[in-house]
């Protein structure tokens, strides 16, 4: 009688819904997952953005809020400050490990522009700070594994996988440890060999899976497994096919156990110019394995068996309303602190131009947030009243190829201007009219490719212009956004304020909102 009592409770108190695949429409890609007690963190790659590493909390695996980052920025130097004609596009933090262990957070990743692995360590993964060590090795994609008997491992490759022992604190790797080849995937037939390594001991198995791209397939997660760590390792795909009416598959991401025994697996999907999007797939073991999705087959729909636990805070509008820059927001590259301000005029976020660059690629303090599918709209009001001669001020869909509308003050007054940069042709002026009045409201529209659309059309963004938040000019111009390597990351919205002249005026922007239209 007391075990019915106790299964009738915990089912009431388990509680379900369904979730529909993506669980959210943005660029959230290479994902790790951990829960602490009813309690579950991911974190994820944003590479040059500042603050980078975001650590996002949930209750129910579907619904994800950013929490805290792990670092402000990596280093201050030519990269991440824009000069010399450096910079960390497509590079930065890169696939972050995260785990708890003994009362602390560790996120441990390589950054490809430093050529180095870092580790931080909290004791306070949503509020506290982190403390970090440097490892003057860069290992690509390691995923960290505290083992039973006290003993920190990482495996970590690209093709070939290896393991390597750190010292139990992750601090450095240890003298004389574990340092060799762990498993060799298979080359014949494959455009992409395994990657994305993430490492576990569950019960009577070490597990490692990857994802790995067969040529004529599509993406797919594959799982490795041995009875010993350092022993000879079988394989099985277990999650595998295109989704969602595109060719891409679903894989690169973690397991993770519910606090009632269930297991999901955290995937994403290339999808497009709006990134790489991150899915939930129910996981069942198999003989041992951990096969996700319906029998290795991505789902559009999963019952998850955990309680709603709140709205989503990946993105948001913003009043800037509040002294502190809100969480959904990063800066490209490291910002110069003295250049923006929340408090100069409440309620409005005020960015100075700097020094002179050539254009927004090259510009500090571009304020960015992630773009939303399948559709989407964002809407700013800007004063421009107080910029000088040289300065340029707006918004801008960014990526490697990207278009920004703006006010731009020359010696003759002031222009609405719109301009496209792309990797063939760059800061081509599209549409240049005299300035009317300097308040004006920008605005774009963004249309990423939907489910079972037509693939061959590009992604779009389009852009309006009014004098008034009503009535919206609208110009005879489309970006075809597209993601590309040399960024490799989703097309964000990026508020700017920069100069050609150095001169050093300032914009204000009253607030930003982006709604999702479709």
């Amino acid at each position: 009688m007391l075990a019915l009592l106790c299964l009738a409770a915990c089912s009431q108190q388990k509680g379900s819904q369904v979730a529909v695949n993506p669980i959210t429409y943005t660029d959230i890609p290479d994902s790790d997952v951990i829960r602490v007690g009813d309690d579950y963190y991911m974190v994820s790659t944003t590479m040059y953005y500042c603050p980078g590493a975001p650590i996002m909390h949930s209750k129910d695996l579907v619904h994800w809020r950013i929490v805290n980052y792990v670092y402000d920025v990596l280093e201050d130097d030519d990269v991440y400050n824009l000069r010399n004609g450096a910079n960390a596009y497509g590079k930065g933090q890169w696939a972050t490990s995260l785990r708890y262990e003994n009362g602390l957070y560790y996120a441990l990743f390589i950054a490809n522009d430093q050529r180095k692995t870092y580790v931080y360590t909290t004791d306070d993964i949503e509020n506290g700070k982190w403390s970090r060590t440097v490892i003057e090795r860069p290992m690509h994609d390691a995923s960290m594994l505290f083992d039973d008997d006290g003993r920190l491992y990482l495996v970590w490759g690209n093709g070939d996988l290896y393991i390597t022992e750190l010292e139990p604190d992750g601090s450095a790797i240890k003298k004389d440890g574990v340092d060799t080849l762990l498993i060799s995937s298979p080359r014949e037939g494959f455009g992409l060999r395994a990657e994305g390594a993430h490492v576990y001991h569950i019960g009577d198995y070490y597990y490692v899976i990857e994802i790995d791209w067969p040529a004529g397939g599509v993406r797919r997660e594959t799982c490795w497994r041995s009875k010993d760590l350092l022993g000879e390792y079988e394989s099985k795909v277990v999650l595998e096919g295109a989704f969602d009416g595109r060719s891409d598959g679903v894989a690169q991401g973690a397991i993770v156990d519910t606090q009632y025994g269930d297991w999901y697996a955290i995937m994403f999907q290339d999808h497009g110019a709006v990134g790489r999007i991150p899915t939930i797939q129910p996981v069942k073991w198999v003989d041992g394995w951990p096969v996700m999705g319906d029998n290795t087959v991505p789902m559009k729909e999963v019952t998850v068996n955990l309680p709603y636990g709140g709205e989503e805070y990946v993105w948001s509008s913003d009043e800037f309303d509040s002294e502190e820059l809100a969480l959904v927001w990063q800066w490209n590259h490291k910002p110069d602190d003295s250049r923006w301000s929340l408090t100069e005029r409440p309620g409005w976020m005020r960015l100075y131009s700097g020094e002179a660059v050539e254009g927004i690629a090259q510009a500090r303090n571009s304020l960015t947030q992630r773009t939303v599918g399948p559709a989407s709209s964002v809407v700013v009001k800007l004063d421009a009243s107080a910029l000088k001669p040289g300065d340029r001020a707006g918004i801008c869909a960014f990526q490697s190829s990207n278009c920004c509308i703006g006010v731009e003050c020359g010696p003759d007054g002031k222009y609405l201007v719109l301009r496209e940069n792309s990797r063939m042709n760059k800061d081509v002026e599209k549409s240049r009219q005299k300035l009317e009045n300097d308040t004006v409201w920008l605005r774009i529209d963004y249309t990423f490719t939907p489910e079972e659309g037509d693939l061959t059309e590009p992604d779009t963004a389009t852009v309006l212009t009014s004098y008034d938040g009503e009535n919206w000019q609208e110009y005879d111009y489309s970006l075809k956004m597209r993601f590309t390597l040399d960024y490799f990351t989703g097309y964000r919205t990026a508020l700017y304020c920069y100069s050609t002249s150095g001169n050093g005026g300032y914009a204000d922007f009253d607030f930003f909102h982006q709604t999702v239209t479709d």
